[in-house]
């Protein structure tokens, strides 16, 4: 891919780039090798930005102007497409996702956005004459200045997915960029800044290495909602941040997503597909899938088959098309990864053990997937989100026993079933304490479906109609009319 290695990032705030003093470095997960730098904002440029998406909140048309917000974000869309194949380029580079999957991220970002550019034409309240010559309108309002905080594993859709959303309630957003991925959201907000009637200063993005910025963010009295995708434990501190001010928050954080294999799955499609959605961004995704949950009768089949499948996963950088997994976020994940497979291996058995790739380079983040056997769901092996190309392994003896053990973590993201009986698939997934559940599939999510979890997965939806809902606001409006 060209790209200069001196590229710089720059922060959009008010509409204009703006440059901080002090630059952090972006590297390529693949090689360590440099690729350019972004600024290292601070309270003063997350204060900068908070202001001027307040102006143009209050002093603009925006918030009461549907048919404006819907045609730009259909051109955001638009300029996306456009430049789709150099954006999925450079995710890959800085991200080290296959290049697959960068282009469906930007496919899908697309997606979100054209979705809720119909969703700003059509929201509607409603009118009730509670008694005789009263008369109450309910409205729905633009909740105020959100605050996006951006993981680094899918910074597009992860992104979007909040921004379409509350662009289309009428709010202003300021954006709290992930720093290993730096360059991507430059290049992005870039495109962003293209569309045509775009008031400046309705989207601000800012850059830093650190958290002070997000920080800034949450306890800022002029920011009305943060949204927030990521680990459980940080969603936690920014709840804890957030309640003096009572501030709205949207929430979507770990995950253990079980797959529930029943005695009458189809294996010759189950097995692949549990793979790919284990290893799904590197294992990197909070729905990714890590407990496989397996029918006794059919046990030791499954193990020995995806046994043999895992030691044949081809890992390798995300631009060639051969391989199936491209490397983890930086090196320092990938030695997290190693040391956390050498303690489970002094506890469990190790059906596969993952560890550093052969004949790849020495400093690229590349580790291969492990599966480990485990009798004790209490174990950390099942109950901690690791983050990683990493599943467990357990067997269950009837349906019940199933969707029990799938729920006894504190986590409620995504499930998936596996069954060739579709009444049988539902009665276990209407039992599954999730956000969402699959059934013969992992990790289909589209604009139209919402997502979100149960338990310490978070709350609050994104994607669908109900995504909207943590952007606005619901107004009464009384009036006795009299009667005739």
């Amino acid at each position: 891919m060209e790209l200069r290695l001196d590229a710089k990032a720059s922060h959009w705030i008010g509409g204009e780039w703006v440059s901080s003093g002090a630059y952090f470095d972006s590297t390529n997960p693949a090689d360590a090798s440099l690729i350019g730098s972004a600024p290292a904002g601070g309270t003063a440029e997350a204060k900068a930005a908070v202001n001027a998406a307040r102006h143009v909140f209050y002093t603009t048309a925006w918030r009461y102007s549907p048919r404006l917000r819907a045609r730009v974000l259909l051109d955001m869309a638009f300029r996306l497409e456009n430049d789709a194949p150099a954006l999925a380029r450079l995710l890959t580079l800085e991200n080290g996702k296959l290049l697959r999957e960068s282009a469906g991220e930007v496919e899908g970002a697309a997606s979100e956005l054209r979705y809720y550019a119909g969703m700003a034409r059509s929201a509607a309240g409603r009118v009730v004459e509670p008694m005789p010559g009263v008369r109450s309108l309910i409205t729905h309002e633009a909740a105020g200045v959100v605050a996006i905080i951006v993981p680094w594993n899918a910074p597009l859709i992860l992104f979007v997915r909040s921004l379409a959303p509350a662009l289309a309630a009428g709010c202003t957003v300021v954006v709290k960029a992930a720093p290993q991925t730096a360059l991507f959201m430059h290049r992005v907000a870039q495109r962003l800044s293209e569309a045509v009637d775009l008031p400046p200063g309705t989207i601000n993005v800012v850059h830093e290495p650190g958290s002070d910025v997000s920080q800034a963010f949450v306890a800022s009295p002029d920011v009305d909602v943060v949204s927030y995708t990521g680990s459980t434990a940080v969603g936690k501190t920014i709840m804890a941040a957030a309640a003096p001010q009572l501030k709205r928050l949207s929430l979507e954080l770990g995950g253990k997503a079980p797959c529930v294999v029943c005695d009458d799955a189809d294996l010759a499609i189950a097995i692949p597909a549990i793979l790919e959605a284990g290893t799904i961004l590197s294992g990197q995704q909070c729905t990714a899938a890590s407990r496989i949950l397996v029918h006794r009768r059919i046990y030791d089949d499954f193990r020995d088959t995806m046994v043999a499948a895992m030691r044949h996963f081809p890992v390798g950088p995300g631009h060639l098309p051969d391989s199936q997994m491209g490397a983890v976020i930086d090196m320092a994940n990938r030695d997290r990864i190693l040391a956390l497979v050498d303690e489970l291996a002094d506890r469990h058995r190790m059906l596969v053990r993952g560890g550093p790739v052969a004949n790849l380079p020495a400093h690229g983040a590349f580790v291969s997937p492990t599966l480990v056997e485990v009798d004790d769901p209490q174990s950390e092996a099942v109950q901690a989100e690791h983050f990683a190309p990493l599943m467990t392994l357990e067997v269950f003896d009837d349906d019940r026993t199933g969707f029990a053990l799938a729920n006894a973590t504190r986590f409620g993201l995504g499930a998936s079933v596996w069954s060739r009986d579709s009444v049988r698939a539902h009665r276990i997934a209407r039992e599954l304490r999730c956000g969402t559940v699959w059934i013969n599939a992992h990790n289909k999510l589209f604009a139209e479906a919402e997502v979100g979890g149960y338990k310490e997965s978070g709350f609050g939806r994104l994607h669908g109609a109900e995504g909207m809902h943590d952007f606005l606001e619901i107004k009464h409006v009384y009036q006795e009319i009299g009667s005739l």
